[in-house]
């Protein structure tokens, strides 16, 4: 009984001894290893010790934290927005939407959401290039700087629907009336990694009615797979070409010829032709006659069809 008094009581004493220890370990920091005995015993002896691991742990964990993220700025600048609306996505997230939005827009090309989805995942390299070109000209880096937007808010209707006919602000609200369209429509920005190339892609969609009045094409499919042509070859946006290249097979035979030996040939001279459509402060353009403006910027007068 006394030898097992005694083990009862050694015991009992350890783990005082191992409490003590536990409080110590966290009132210096935490830092002191509970498993490393030598250690232990150094910390109830020098607390300054513990602090002085504690430090160099403390700037060890800095100098980690710092390398990991200058390491890959581009996936911690990825992770937040950019721009508002913007949704930041992984390599992977892009290719499911962008699969996901070309099957949707194929089988109906009158979805825009998916449209212009499908032009912001496929479309990096390409906003790049038009970038580049706004960049070095005059006038494309004034709006790359100034920024405008087409929107109903910014627009005169009103000044525009007076000026003579002709002119390029009444042709303009004549397409949106004819056609019952609305500048408003054009999808914002979202998946584009990049502030400028944001609102690079959103400029084209702005532009893009702009086009359908400067090259004289209806919002029906052989107007929009016309366009498509032209922009195709202007921009170099894939979504461009899938649409010039798959939109035709809802058209039937009669607008398929056409579309094959009038429309294609003189959509493609004319996007060759043309200086990049981008570079072009339409807002300042609205008392240009149209036809002087398709002469600056090199479209060929449209052919006349008769479907």
């Amino acid at each position: 009984m006394p030898s097992a008094r005694k083990r009862a009581l050694r015991n009992r004493v350890r783990r005082k001894q191992g409490r003590a220890a536990k409080i110590r370990s966290l009132v210096w920091g935490g830092v002191c290893q509970e498993e490393d005995g030598a250690l232990a015993e150094k910390d109830s002896e020098s607390p300054a010790l513990c602090n002085n691991l504690q430090k160099g742990r403390r700037r060890q964990l800095c100098h980690t934290g710092q390398a990991s993220a200058t390491d890959n700025p581009v996936r911690e600048e990825a992770s937040y927005p950019l721009y508002p609306g913007h949704i930041p996505t992984s390599p992977l997230q892009k290719a499911l939407l962008t699969v996901g939005s070309s099957f949707m827009a194929l089988y109906d090309p009158y979805r825009h959401d998916m449209v212009a989805v499908l032009g912001e995942t496929t479309g990096y390299l390409a906003l790049q290039r038009l970038r580049e070109r706004m960049r070095n000209d005059r006038e494309g880096h004034q709006i790359l700087q100034e920024r405008p937007r087409i929107r109903l808010s910014t627009l005169d209707i009103t000044g525009l629907r007076a000026l003579p006919e002709g002119t390029f602000g009444r042709e303009y609200v004549r397409f949106l009336d004819d056609n019952r369209v609305s500048p408003d429509t054009r999808m914002p920005t979202k998946f584009v990694d990049d502030e400028e190339l944001a609102y690079v892609v959103q400029r084209y969609r702005e532009v893009h009615d702009l086009m359908h009045t400067l090259l004289g094409m209806p919002t029906n499919m052989l107007g929009e797979v016309t366009v498509k042509w032209f922009e195709a070859v202007q921009t170099g946006l894939p979504m461009c070409t899938l649409g010039a290249v798959f939109g035709p097979v809802r058209l039937n035979a009669r607008k398929f010829y056409v579309l094959a030996t009038d429309l294609i040939p003189w959509a493609v001279q004319s996007g060759s032709n043309a200086s990049c459509i981008l570079n072009f402060y339409y807002e300042n353009r609205w008392e240009q006659t149209v036809e002087s403006l398709r002469n600056e910027i090199g479209i060929l007068p449209p052919p006349v069809i008769g479907v």
